[in-house]
């Protein structure tokens, strides 16, 4: 088989290669530098053992089979994030359906559970903080003696820190819906971005004198709303363009009940409607606002305009 690859449930990762499976275990939403850290050392055990290192995620999260009223609002869905955990030299990415029967295994039914299903596994990773099993009752101590008794070596990596806080999708969560994205970014490891096609809009930015890019893109957490810079570019481009871009329901012109998230390049624009293409979320510029009419609109996106520029001028 090639790899990396993707599988929709431990059961179809049992076509792995017969070779010793190091498994890093997590929802892993956002795949950020805590994350990265445990599946670094899954990575490494591979190449040293001539394995195949795997990430072992679920989707939906948790909350959305025990609170459904107020499930955890996810980073990145299950797409996306398969999609940037593939980037970190794992072999493959499993996505297991987080349903009522696997909720319901035992903690110290966990390991034998994974046993059954992957064969080849050798080892487990984790984050110190990891919990598993019905009630959540396994902790990284249960773990480790189970896997003494099932044959398999546990390592729980230490949580990362930075500026002296802990990392974590929590955290993370709290940056995006206060605008401060390069904080955010800061803890992810890479650059927080939107993926989406390009789709009709009302044309209004071009009446402006200002053309936007009208983007089809729902995350499930929603990021403050407001003008931002960022950097646009297809999906396979290694480099993206200077623009603006504004998420929110647009207020002067509509006061939709749905966020958008429209972007404007700052110079010729090789984008059109059916593209999909890689919005990069850079720094906040500014949150949304009401103005008295579309003068007062067109001299504030002006303003924005130069702003951003003037950033990409000084770097």
């Amino acid at each position: 088989m090639s790899l990396p690859a993707q599988f929709s449930s431990l059961e179809a990762a049992g076509a792995l290669p017969a070779r010793p499976l190091h498994l890093a275990i997590g929802m892993f939403d956002g795949a950020h530098l805590g994350h990265r850290a445990v599946i670094a050392a899954a990575v490494q055990a591979a190449r040293q053992s001539g394995g195949a290192a795997a990430v072992l995620t679920f989707w939906p999260h948790p909350s959305a089979l025990f609170r459904p009223e107020n499930p955890t609002r996810m980073i990145q869905d299950g797409a996306m994030k398969a999609r940037v955990l593939l980037t970190l030299g794992v072999d493959a990415v499993i996505t297991e359906s987080f349903t009522p029967a696997v909720a319901g295994v035992a903690a110290e039914d966990f390991l034998p559970w994974l046993q059954q299903r992957l064969p080849y596994l050798a080892s487990v990773y984790v984050g110190e903080n990891f919990r598993f099993g019905r009630g959540r009752m396994g902790d990284v101590a249960l773990l480790a003696q189970s896997g003494r008794q099932h044959g398999l070596r546990v390592v729980s990596a230490p949580r990362v820190t930075l500026q002296g806080a802990m990392i974590s999708s929590t955290r993370i969560r709290g940056l995006l819906e206060a605008g401060e994205i390069a904080q955010a970014n800061a803890l992810f490891g890479y650059t927080y971005f939107a993926e989406g096609m390009i789709v009709p809009g009302k044309r209004l930015g071009r009446t402006l004198g200002f053309p936007t890019l009208n983007i089809d893109w729902s995350p499930d957490l929603k990021p403050r709303f407001g003008v931002y810079a960022v950097r646009v570019a297809g999906v396979k481009s290694a480099v993206g363009l200077p623009a603006v871009a504004n998420y929110g329901l647009r207020p002067t012109v509509e006061q939709s009940t749905e966020p958008r998230l429209e972007v404007h390049v700052l110079g010729p624009c090789p984008f059109a409607e059916g593209d999909v293409i890689r919005v990069d979320w850079l720094r906040f510029v500014r949150p949304e606002m009401t103005f008295s009419g579309l003068e007062e609109l067109r001299g504030q996106i002006e303003k924005d305009r130069e702003c951003v520029n003037a950033d990409f001028s000084l770097h």
